[in-house]
């Protein structure tokens, strides 16, 4: 049974979370609207497109800021308990600074794990369905890659020729055991071509040993033979890049089928580790907030404390960047990407929050 003072600080930082959280939504969708408006000035659409599209993609975005929003949202609740003194009359009842301090890190945490595993499947989904709409009106709507159990399928067209593109596997900017059709503008086919190795690094393609078919007759070629097209290694690279579209279910399934296809995962498994460490990183966040506001003067006031704490999400924010792309590249090990930040953090939250439980 929770007791009075605890269901007072619970219904207080629920509070401003949930109107933070609003600020950034409404701040959010703006910005959104204007973007998806400048997106459709040149098509002819439904009004009301550009405002459903942002409404699809709101969420997800929203889940990215969440850290931001909760780190100042304890700023507000802490503000509040100085402001009103309300800190030295719990203090007076037995309540030190480290029990308001794990009521406010467990509700972060539970907030984390919220969000990870309903938040974010719901946002995902929405995302998933704002690239698939907002693809049918993009100047690329006609190209076409993906991967599946099968391998990676590319569908392409140059000078009025159509191309269905079957690689099973991929590694740097090589395709292998490729299966090229050929059609015509009325989807006719005019030949097959069949190499074990593609390199892809330009957008002209160079095919190694091709095998060519027509009218059902093999015909090998001597040498190789380039092939242009609106795919290079680099763009395939970026089609795969949009992971935020896929839950975690799917995340799984995509891992499987990269597997299966020799592409990297390391991508998706700093996304999974991220996931699974939102909680702790809440916790980690609430705790620097606390430190923040507990080890200055209340003399400060309230626009201090947010400039620092911006400032404080901007720098942990870069810190997870440029850790995640020296992941990704293999420049450090995957997990210790994702990890030494959190260490980072950890360190200094105990060391601050050991010197506010002795004032």
């Amino acid at each position: 049974m929770l007791k009075i003072y605890q269901k007072y600080i619970i219904k207080n930082f629920l509070v401003k979370f949930i109107t933070v959280s609003l600020v950034f939504l409404s701040l959010i969708y703006i910005m959104g609207i204007l973007e998806e408006i400048k997106f459709f000035k040149n098509n002819n659409t439904n009004f009301f497109l550009p405002y459903l599209l942002t409404l699809l993609n709101v969420p997800i975005t929203l889940f990215e800021t969440f850290p931001f929003i909760l780190f100042i949202s304890t700023q507000l609740f802490l503000f509040d308990f100085f402001r009103n003194d309300e800190l030295d009359l719990l203090k007076k009842s037995g309540v030190d600074n480290l029990k308001i301090i794990k009521i406010v890190i467990l509700l972060s945490v539970l907030i984390g794990i919220f969000n990870v595993f309903i938040y974010y499947n719901f946002a995902s989904k929405l995302k998933f369905y704002y690239s698939d709409i907002k693809n049918n009106f993009s100047k690329d709507n006609k190209y076409l890659a993906m991967v599946t159990e099968s391998g990676l399928w590319i569908k392409d067209e140059i000078n009025g020729k159509k191309y269905i593109i079957k690689s099973n596997s991929i590694k740097d900017d090589f395709l292998f055991e490729n299966i090229i059709n050929e059609f015509n503008s009325d989807f006719e086919l005019i030949r097959t071509i069949q190499a074990d190795k593609i390199d892809i690094t330009t957008n002209n393609w160079l095919i190694y040993n091709p095998t060519t078919m027509i009218d059902n007759i093999n015909e090998k070629i001597q040498g190789n033979m380039e092939l242009s097209s609106n795919f290079n290694s680099e763009k395939i690279k970026n089609l795969f890049s949009n992971i935020a579209s896929f839950d975690l279910f799917k995340l799984y399934e995509l891992k499987e089928d990269f597997k299966k296809f020799g592409y990297s995962t390391d991508e998706i498994n700093i996304q999974l580790l991220k996931l699974y460490t939102t909680p702790l990183l809440y916790g980690i966040l609430s705790i620097l907030s606390i430190v923040i506001v507990l080890n200055f003067t209340k003399n400060k006031p309230i626009l201090f404390h947010l400039i620092c704490g911006v400032m404080l999400s901007v720098i942990i924010y870069y810190i997870n960047f440029i850790f995640n792309s020296l992941g990704i590249n293999g420049k450090i090990p995957l997990y210790s990407s994702v990890l030494f930040p959190f260490f980072l953090l950890t360190t200094v939250s105990l060391i601050g929050l050991l010197r506010i439980n002795e004032k």
